[in-house]
């Protein structure tokens, strides 16, 4: 009878073999390196410069680690969930802008009645309020409030319209977006411009989610694609809206112009096929129904410009608000909680400096959010030099 060998049984706290102690070495170190390499990539984008929320840089951070599709459906189940709410509510009128008292007086044109199909509910609700004076001393811009969703009338939307020629539109490029090397510029509002500052806002989507392109000065991060809604800076200050290669075009007079897929207001009316969203035109059909924060920039037909934004917009009721505030063509701008920002400005004193006001009092930046750097790319708005 043949007896077999054994490997000998290690006694309890004596020392291993040295071969399994090197594959266990080597497989703990393995697990750290797999480790590190997110937590450092994390740490990163909670770090990196540019004013932006912990929870912003965290979505994005998963988003832009192959998360989108967990993202997504975790965010569009949430807002299946939370849809607005069919009682009329007691509404917070937003504060009106701090309007500056002209030297002399001036005729001044005023934007059209907010033609919404919501009846007014609230003391103010769709009243043009003047804020800031251009240097003919007529007021550059108005905002309001109004119910844009018969079908959900807790939801308010406010609205800017900002006069044509009463105003310079500068666009800057953030930290991050639209991406590539620094940008000139700082990310923030230009010191010298900030005593005459009429409004910041917001622009559109991170570059990974729209097909669209940037250009400021000549340079571009990301070729301009002709047929999407396009926002276009001139060298005179003018922002035009409209579809590239139709609408707007880019001559040698554009200093700057941002893309954000296409078109949700065309001809005063929604764009055609907005409601069904068939061919992926306005991202993703889920997407486009939730109830989120939206905001929206058109032109109306004297080529002012108008900006609308608020809470518990789906797309199609976001294009209806734009319609509801005079614009005659217009686009989707950002979305979601955290990326949509307004304020209009007063001139303030010598030691307070610029004094911002909100479009809404809910919107969850601070009014002053672009007077230091930002992640993202943005839009604001002087009066002219007088």
């Amino acid at each position: 009878m043949s007896q077999q060998l054994t490997r000998p049984r290690a006694e309890p706290g004596a020392p291993l073999p040295r071969r399994r102690r090197r594959r266990r070495v080597l497989a703990l170190a393995v697990t750290a390196a797999l480790l590190a390499v997110p937590a450092t990539s994390y740490a990163q984008a909670l770090t990196y410069p540019g004013s932006a929320p912990f929870s912003v840089r965290s979505v994005e951070w998963v988003r832009d680690h192959g998360g989108s599709p967990v993202v997504d459906a975790v965010e569009n189940a949430w807002y299946s969930h939370h849809v607005p709410s069919g009682a009329v509510p007691v509404v917070r009128p937003a504060p009106a802008p701090r309007a500056v008292v002209a030297a002399r007086p001036a005729p001044a044109p005023v934007p059209a009645p907010v033609r919404t199909s919501v009846p007014p509910g609230a003391a103010g609700e769709g009243v043009w309020v003047p804020g800031r004076s251009a240097p003919d001393g007529a007021p550059a811009l108005f905002t309001t409030f109004f119910h844009p969703d018969p079908d959900h009338p807790g939801v308010v939307a406010g609205a800017a319209w900002v006069r044509d020629g009463a105003y310079a539109a500068h666009l800057v490029a953030g930290t991050r977006e639209p991406g590539g090397a620094p940008w000139p510029g700082g990310a923030s509002v230009a010191p010298d411009d900030r005593s005459r500052l009429l409004a910041t806002f917001n622009a559109g989507f991170k570059f990974k989610d729209t097909p669209g392109g940037f250009l400021l000065d000549g340079r571009t991060s990301r070729a301009l694609v002709p047929g999407l809604a396009t926002a276009v800076v001139d060298d005179t200050g003018r922002l035009r809206v409209g579809t590239l290669g139709a609408d707007v075009q880019l001559t040698p007079q554009v200093l700057g112009a941002r893309q954000n897929l296409h078109l949700v207001v065309e001809g005063g009316s929604r764009a055609p096929g907005l409601e069904t969203n068939a061919d992926g035109r306005w991202g993703t059909a889920k997407n486009q129904a939730q109830f989120t924060w939206r905001s929206a920039l058109g032109t109306d037909a004297a080529g002012d410009l108008v900006y609308v934004a608020g809470n518990g917009l789906d797309l199609v009721h976001l294009a209806d608000a734009l319609v509801d505030a005079g614009a005659v063509q217009g686009m989707e701008l950002d979305m979601h909680r955290g990326m949509v920002s307004f304020s209009s400005w007063a001139p303030g004193d010598p030691v307070t400096g610029p004094a911002p006001t909100k479009l809404l009092p809910d919107m969850t930046r601070p009014a002053a959010r672009y007077l230091v750097a930002d992640q993202r790319d943005f839009f604001y708005l002087t009066t002219p030099a007088g």
